[in-house]
């Protein structure tokens, strides 16, 4: 069991909604600053959050693979779980967030990056949509399984978003 001082919480993010993808960066950056160990799991979905390409682009080593992760589109065509309306929803919420000072999602990225939040990428979600290491940003961590991740995991809180 930790102690008090070996705080540590674990996110999976499924995810690519930019509202469930924003809470995620939101408690992991929250938990970090306050000296938690981090770790974010990105897998289906959630993978699109750290994509090299933030636009659409056709990636991938397969026809299938390159049109669904254009379709997918990347961080700047995330969509809002509800009342997305046609993808001018997240962009409505980035400006009501910047006029309320509080952080946006590139903002909460970068601070997660800062603050040595460690990303992981789901290695088996990676191989379903035909990725490499090499699509993502720089700072994922690690690609890695299930168990691995459950293994980064122990004993500390649980989040699935």
């Amino acid at each position: 069991m930790n102690t008090s001082e070996e705080k540590k919480l674990s996110i999976i993010c499924l995810s690519g909604d930019f509202d469930k993808v924003l809470a995620a960066f939101t408690l992991a950056t929250g938990a970090a600053a306050v000296n938690y160990e981090v770790n974010l799991f990105f897998t289906f979905w959630g993978l699109n959050v750290l994509k090299q390409k933030k636009q659409r682009a056709f990636l991938g080593n397969t026809f299938l693979a390159k049109m669904f992760n254009f379709l997918m589109g990347g961080l700047k065509n995330l969509p809002l779980s509800r009342l997305n309306f046609m993808g001018i929803s997240p962009i409505l919420m980035t400006i009501m967030m910047k006029k309320n000072n509080v952080a946006t999602l590139p903002e909460l990225i970068q601070a997660a990056i800062d603050l040595e939040v460690n990303l992981y990428v789901c290695d088996m979600s990676m191989n379903i949509l035909g990725m490499t290491k090499k699509d993502y940003i720089p700072e994922v961590k690690e690609v890695l399984g299930v168990a691995k991740f459950l293994e980064y995991s122990k004993d500390g809180e649980t989040l699935f978003i």
